[in-house]
């Protein structure tokens, strides 16, 4: 998945409509964003990331709401804006009871009543506490939990309905690691000072929680420590995220039956019901090891420290949705603490955020009628079908793979479905009950009925046309179980071209490297290139050629491994690799699509630039993100892509027409030999 996991003002924004070429007189009659984001005093043989954006970051500092600031905060903060005028004007419509504007504006109304909120207090959550209260034993913990994980929270592992990976066309119940409210395991045993700091501050979080959920002091310090110990012995049990990435190893199916043998302390057939899942007979467990400690942790710990485990649970879950004391104390840790941020974003942004992620899909019609220009959809399927045409072009030629194996991957890529633009059916949401009496009232309601509309989903035929994003979310994803990439709309804005077109080295080098390029490989990455064109875990290689990729694989895990991030933290790359090499794929793709294009064949020069080196300058443009240490370091220990400035100079290094672009000679940072040089698709 191409997560762009930040969203300056500097640029304005334009949504593109068709393509064209722009003459040098007239590019030259506007800011150029490439020259204009450029650092004059960096050298792009040393550091490309700093020469193409730096100039950029000195004029835009990141502001004090957020933990970075570029490319994905520009478009975020436009489309930001255009959600907001949908939802106050559905807001202030008295829109028809049960109607998406109602929905929409309800919500939003809810969210900004500061006053009810505060007034509210716990109250919304009452229910909720009396069902954790009522905690006395493993049966009834075992009940307290699921039903946490129907309404939005998470404890003790993770569940979920999903594509079968070995039988795509079926859904299949899955659990796994998780509980763990610092997110990743490593967080719970590094021994750096930032992370033993994050830990102290954590444990002073949970009680300040606990505590502001009705816990007396002494009890919520008490409590605060069993629960860090608790969760330490969980994440004890499991696996690190590197080993997650192993879909084979992380697929252990097996029947209910055969449950009770790694948790005999679990009635699984109750637990099933308390999920909302009825006549399950088999299930695939992630990680078997990790529930076998549980089994033995869910008698080590009392049903006082349980109870207060559930309690923490829930007052994460929806600390945002809650008073300002208990909202600010959640920001105060996961933002500053962990991420650097010392200011709240304005209260409209942030329910803005939760509208749009619980009622996307009915501002995304909104979206697509009034922001999304005709042509759009168009358009970036001309561009997805360029990069698959010279995909194929590539794995045809390549002098280590087979011919067995390039049948079959050919006929893969040929097979990928590329979901472009938004949906041709909206997901109906006119059961999901929303009005303006409680913000919290209706996050419940709503966490509640995205479960449902889940479970539900159990026991029948796959729905292949179903979306992971919303028209107005700016990412791409690639799903192996149906061998789809997907590309909402947004994905065509590009800063700084506002009234005219940007050229085709800026639109193969964003639009077609960084997101189809980048998405298409990730069909063919450490993970996706073990599922086969219909979308199942099935080996489609010659034992030969599999060994020479993951040969290849190993190096850009080295190359990765040697970068250090801050003073001593590296890169995980095995962790990363399947984001790296979905990079690599993605901007020598976008390249060679570029290769095809009028600008490229006349060697068309605009503001001075080559055809060449507006590519990788536009190719920079789209991971311009500046970002704080805390984030960074964070982003790290728990995220699978690597940040932004190695997105930049860690592929372009392996890339010889780089090199030649800017000049770029042995012994200097960029360079790359060829006796290291990565090279695989």
């Amino acid at each position: 998945m191409n997560l762009r996991f930040t969203y300056g003002t500097l640029l304005c924004l334009t949504l593109l409509v068709c393509a064209c070429t722009t003459s040098e007189k007239q590019q030259q009659a506007w800011p150029d964003p490439l020259v204009l984001n450029r650092d004059s005093v960096a050298r792009p043989n040393d550091n490309f990331f700093l020469y193409a954006n730096g100039g950029w970051f000195k004029r835009n500092p990141i502001p004090s709401t957020e933990s970075s600031n570029g490319i994905f905060r520009m478009i975020g903060d436009t489309i930001n804006a255009q959600v907001r005028r949908v939802c106050e004007t559905a807001s202030s419509a008295g829109a028809e009871k049960g109607s998406n504007k109602q929905k929409i504006g309800d919500l939003f109304a809810s969210g900004m009543d500061t006053v009810s909120i505060d007034a509210a207090r716990l109250e919304p959550l009452k229910a909720s506490m009396q069902i954790i209260d009522s905690v006395r034993d493993v049966a009834s913990l075992l009940k307290g939990i699921a039903y946490l994980h129907t309404i939005g929270a998470s404890p003790a592992f993770s569940f979920y309905v999903g594509q079968d990976d070995k039988i795509s066309t079926k859904y299949a119940l899955f659990f796994g690691q998780g509980g763990l409210g610092l997110g990743d395991r490593d967080y719970y045993f590094n021994t750096d000072d930032r992370t033993v700091n994050i830990r102290n501050e954590y444990v002073k979080h949970v009680q300040a929680m606990l505590f502001l959920g009705g816990h007396e002091e002494s009890t919520a310090g008490r409590n605060a420590a069993s629960i860090m110990t608790l969760e330490t012995d969980l994440a004890q049990a499991s696996r690190k995220l590197e080993a997650l990435r192993d879909p084979v190893k992380n697929y252990n199916k097996m029947p209910v039956k055969k449950l009770r043998s790694v948790a005999p302390s679990v009635n699984w057939i109750d637990l099933l019901t308390q999920l909302g899942v009825v006549n399950a007979d088999t299930v695939i467990v992630g990680q078997p090891e990790f529930f076998t400690s549980l089994n033995r942790l869910l008698r080590k710990y009392s049903m006082e420290e349980w109870r207060a485990y559930l309690t923490w649970n829930l007052l994460d879950a929806y600390a945002s949705f809650l008073s300002k004391d208990i909202e600010q104390q959640n920001f105060k840790f996961y933002s500053t603490v962990m991420r650097g941020v010392t200011q709240q974003r304005p209260r409209w942004k942030r329910v803005v955020q939760t509208t749009n992620g619980y009622l996307g899909e009915l501002i995304g019609q909104v979206y697509v009628d009034e922001y999304l220009p005709k042509g759009s959809k168009e358009k970036l399927l001309e561009i997805g079908n360029s990069i698959r045409d010279v995909y194929g072009d590539h794995i045809r030629n390549l002098d280590w793979m087979s011919q067995e194996t390039k049948t079959k991957a050919l006929s893969k890529l040929a097979k990928i479905v590329m979901k472009v633009g938004y949906p041709d059916k909206w997901k109906d949401l006119s059961a999901l009950q929303i009005d303006r009496t409680s913000y919290c009232g209706n996050a419940l309601r709503a966490n509640a009925w995205f479960y449902q509309d889940m479970v539900s989903k159990f026991g029948k035929p796959v729905d292949r046309t179903e979306w992971g994003m919303y028209p107005q979310t700016y990412n791409a994803y690639y799903n192996p179980s149906n061998n789809e990439i997907a590309v909402p709309a947004c994905n065509i804005l590009v800063p700084g071209f506002e009234g005219r077109m940007p050229d085709d080295a800026i639109l193969y080098g964003i639009i077609g490297g960084s997101t189809f390029g980048h998405e298409i490989t990730h069909g063919f990455d450490d993970q996706g290139s073990q599922y086969d064109e219909n979308g199942n875990l099935n080996n489609w290689w010659t034992e030969e050629d599999r060994a020479k990729f993951i040969a290849k694989t190993k190096r850009i895990v080295e190359q990765f491994n040697a970068y250090t991030v801050l003073d001593s933290v590296h890169i995980n790359g095995d962790a990363t690799q399947g984001e790296n090499i979905a990079d690599l794929g993605g901007v020598i793709m976008g390249y060679e699509a570029f290769k095809k294009t009028p600008q490229y064949k006349e060697n068309q020069i605009i503001s001075g630039l080559t055809p060449d080196q507006r590519f990788f300058l536009g190719y920079g443009y789209a991971w311009m993100v500046n970002i704080k240490d805390e984030a960074l370091a964070n982003q790290i220990m728990t995220d699978v892509h690597a940040p932004a400035q190695f997105r930049i100079n860690g592929p372009l290094s392996n890339i010889p027409e780089f090199h030649k672009a800017f000049d770029v000679k042995p012994g200097d940072a960029m360079y790359r030999p060829d006796s290291v040089r990565v090279v695989i698709w």
